[in-house]
């Protein structure tokens, strides 16, 4: 019997990409989606091809899994309505925009299996430089520079109400992440500092963080919509890892060809790497079918909100703040 899946939500930027990787896994009956909004459900289905379903409750009954990539304030009412079914779900990042839906989704979670949609750990490059780490090629790792700056993505992302806040809160979950992996700790302190600078709004364009962990390594990280409409690419994640034998610098979506437009002067790149979140989604499908654990986890992703909420602290604050601890268990 295939694997039934459905989508809930169609907000967010990667929900298309979703249907792909849904549509091209073996053993796999992709439902379709469901979206709050009507006129987005439909804009859906004549953009991908996607079943547009109006009642979502029927969708989650008719599934044996859900992906949701709605809006980051309807997580926490997504991943309850879906684990009150016993589904498993797979959540686009940021899981939480506050603490009262991260206690929600912390709760969720002990029900059914929950995977954050973090696609970054499954990148070659980023699994190469853990093995040159755990070998201890560059030694005791000192610090890491970070970015993952790019376009402002518009629509929700930059309607807090649906959002929970602006670059910071999109941007930082993924480098969160990554940086745990790396040193294997959580995540100390944290000082921001934000701004509006690239388009004045009341939402932050700009951010800048320092983190610290329990060793005395040391982050920083540009989480950033600074780059212009223009820009040839949505964005970039980017470490330098500092050790006492040596540097291994990341560029995680580096490979990709520039493609020239003619009478408009459009510039863009064309990827040829590995598909990430097809790797991402397929770990997906075999822990849902009892074929192992994923490499990323709910914890994963409650740790990744914890550093965002702290941050936003910070930045009100302008002092250094707290990270929550978590219970989860480092990959390493």
């Amino acid at each position: 019997m295939p694997l039934k899946v459905g989508l809930l939500g169609v907000g967010h930027v990667h929900a298309p990409s979703y249907v792909h990787c849904l549509n091209e896994s073996a053993g796999v009956e992709y439902l379709g989606h469901w979206d709050k909004d009507p006129a987005l459900r439909a804009a859906f289905s004549t953009q991908t091809g996607s079943k547009d379903n109006a009642d979502r409750d029927a969708l989650i009954a008719a599934s044996n899994a859900v992906v949701v990539a709605g809006e980051n304030l309807d997580h926490a009412d997504l991943i309850e309505a879906a684990v009150a079914r016993g589904m498993p779900v797979l959540c686009e990042k940021p899981l939480a925009a506050n603490d009262e839906q991260r206690d929600r989704i912390a709760k969720a979670g002990t029900k059914a299996l929950v995977m954050t949609a973090f696609p970054c750990p499954y990148a070659p490059a980023f699994e190469s430089a853990m093995a040159k780490i755990e070998a201890g090629d560059i030694g005791t790792i000192l610090s890491v520079c970070a970015t993952n700056h790019g376009k402002c993505p518009g629509g929700w992302f930059t309607d807090v109400a649906k959002s929970g806040g602006g670059a910071m809160a999109d941007h930082v979950a993924h480098v969160a992440d990554l940086l745990r992996r790396l040193t294997g700790e959580e995540p100390q302190r944290v000082y921001a500092v934000t701004g509006n600078n690239m388009y004045g709004e009341g939402w932050e364009d700009t951010a800048m963080l320092s983190i610290e962990f329990p060793s005395g390594v040391f982050a920083t990280l540009d989480s950033s919509w600074s780059r212009p409409k223009s820009f040839k690419t949505w964005g970039d994640v980017t470490l330098k890892i500092v050790g006492e034998k040596g540097v291994i610098e990341l560029d995680l979506f580096v490979q990709a060809l520039d493609w020239f437009g003619d009478a408009s002067g459009a510039h863009g790149l064309l990827g040829f790497g590995s598909n990430l979140d097809q790797a991402m989604v397929g770990e997906f499908l075999s822990a849902v079918r009892g074929q192992g654990q994923p490499r990323v986890t709910l914890a994963d992703g409650l740790a990744a909100s914890d550093l965002v909420l702290a941050a936003y602290q910070s930045a009100k604050s302008g002092q250094p703040v707290s990270v929550g601890q978590t219970t989860s268990t480092l990959p390493r």
